[in-house]
């Protein structure tokens, strides 16, 4: 499982969740995720959830931490089991930096009391499996729903992503050598 911070500026557009984007984009290949900042305005022919599709719910955000993980197995529901997984890493470690307050998790949406801090969601290719968690750096003002960001918390992006990114990858690893070491039954 690799991992890379990307530096320059991406604007999430929803095409980055595609078949092997960190390969094609960053030369990073195999089992991975990738981190990059950058705004968030993903057009209804790009969303995946049908459900928001249904709703039209059409998010926006100015900036955020947007963390692409891809997995070369097609099993959707092992990458959406791995998009709860991400939540509950970034969940553990917001309230790890904050103590007095406390973020919650309902599903896959984090938030500090009626304020929504992340969009996530998970799909699968022909190739792999993928998932993507964006985190609010900054509030939307006009956004149809009420949202908090990083920069209310003060919390630096960049640290962050990387403390996520290797949480991540550490949790990826840890279950494939429990998967080795345990014997089958009969």
């Amino acid at each position: 499982m690799r991992s890379r911070f990307i530096k320059e500026e991406i604007h999430y557009t929803g095409e980055q969740l595609q078949s092997l984007f960190a390969y094609d984009t960053f030369a990073v290949a195999g089992d991975s995720i990738v981190a990059f900042i950058g705004a968030y305005d993903v057009s209804l022919r790009e969303i995946v959830d049908l459900e928001d599709l249904k709703t039209s719910k059409r998010l926006v955000s100015a900036k955020m931490i947007h963390f692409i993980a891809e997995h070369f197995d097609v099993d959707l529901e092992k990458a959406i089991l791995r998009q709860y997984l991400l939540i509950m890493i970034i969940k553990e470690l917001l309230n790890e930096k904050m103590a007095n307050l406390k973020i919650t998790r309902n599903g896959t949406d984090l938030q500090d009391n009626d304020a929504k801090l992340v969009v996530s969601t998970a799909t699968a290719s022909p190739v792999s499996s993928l998932v993507h968690v964006g985190v609010n750096i900054v509030a939307q003002a006009d956004s149809p729903v009420k949202t908090k960001g990083l920069a209310d918390y003060k919390i630096e992006p960049v640290a962050f992503a990387s403390e996520v990114m290797d949480r991540y990858t550490k949790e990826i690893d840890k279950v494939g050598q429990a998967r080795c070491r345990i014997r089958w039954v009969e």
